[in-house]
Order: C-alpha cells, then structure tokens, then sequence
C-alpha cells in the first residue's frame, strides 16, 4: 500500500477505535499528560475523560491498534505518532477536545502537539505526570502481570529512560500521582471546560 494511502488509513482506524464522538465545542482542548512509564499517566488521563467532554489517545493503545507485536523501533514509531498526531488535527478540525496519553520524553516530541494546538487555536494544557521511584518499580512490576495492560514499558525501559526526560518548557501543571490527584484532575477538568 503507498504511504500515503497507509497514513490515510491508519488515521480512519485510531478515529474509529475511538466510538462515538462527544458535541463539537467552539473551542476545544488539547491536554497532553507526559510522563515517564509508571507515574500514572493511564489512570490520570481516566481521570480527565470522567471529567470533560473529551476524547483519549494513548500512544500506547494506538501502537498495538497499528501494530499486533510492536517491536518499537524508529520507523514504527513515526508511524504510530503521524497518525495519532493527525487524528488529533481532524479531532479539534471538528471541534472535539482530546487527551493525549504519551511519555513525550523529550521537547522534540512533545512540539508537534504544541503547534497542532496553535494552529487550531485549541486550548492546550500540558500535565507532567510524576511519582517517587520505589511507587513507579512497584506500579511497573504489578503490571507486568496484568491482562489488559497495553504497555511493554518494564522497570529496565524506566531506568533507561529516567536519564533522558527533558523539562517540558511550556507552562504546564505537574502532578504527583502519588498523592491524591481529584483536585488537580478538576482544575485542569475547569480549564478544559471554560471557554
């Protein structure tokens, strides 16, 4: 299949997997929730959609949507992040608000959602989701052995990846998961809302 016919289809499939839209709104939000694999990234971004009128998309779900044994290299992962990327135009093209649920390691990463953001005049909010480490090895090893978990991100891939995060430069809200997160996820939930 030629790539562009490839990127066109794997944008209807992440749209599809999706369900039903919420109503349009004259000036939707784009949240994206960062952090290294374990800190509550998932559970946070569930939080949000509770909350809000908001569509989710997770890096990880839209990798195996794409790719039934992912093997996570360079070339897969541009894939994986082209369609996500232009799911999320097409999202606020049509006025619906959406939660990216990705590690964004690195500002190189997370840009493209800034300027997605700008060039739809969407509402962002960047979250930094973070733990203490002995709460992420214990969260990452207990969910290696669950059935429904989407994410190979093992203790070995968050200690090679801690060294490399980068602050995030935007403003943004950091938030310990940790600790109790419903006044942070209603704060953010008031920001997505408010027009």
């Amino acid at each position: 299949m030629p790539t562009k016919d490839r990127r066109a289809t794997d944008v209807d499939r992440v749209l599809q997997s999706l369900g039903a839209l919420p109503a349009p709104r004259s000036r939707p939000a784009l949240v994206l929730v960062a952090g290294l694999p374990g800190t509550g990234k998932s559970q946070f971004s569930r939080e949000l959609t509770k909350r809000t009128n908001a569509v989710i998309l997770v890096s990880d779900a839209v990798r195996r949507l794409l790719f039934e044994r992912p093997l996570y290299s360079w070339l897969e992962s541009s894939r994986v992040f082209a369609a996500l990327h232009r799911a999320v135009e097409k999202l606020l093209e049509a006025g619906v608000s959406c939660i990216v649920d990705a590690t964004s390691l690195a500002e190189a990463y997370r840009r493209p959602l800034y300027d997605i953001a700008d060039k739809w005049g969407a509402k962002l909010i960047v979250v930094e989701v973070t733990a203490p480490e002995e709460v992420v090895v214990a969260r990452l090893s207990k969910r290696a052995s669950s059935p429904d978990n989407l994410s190979d991100a093992d203790v070995a891939v968050y200690e090679r990846m801690r060294p490399n995060w980068e602050p995030i430069s935007r403003e943004h809200v950091v938030v310990d998961t940790s600790k109790r997160t419903d006044e942070a996820a209603d704060a953010i939930a008031r920001g997505m809302e408010s027009e």
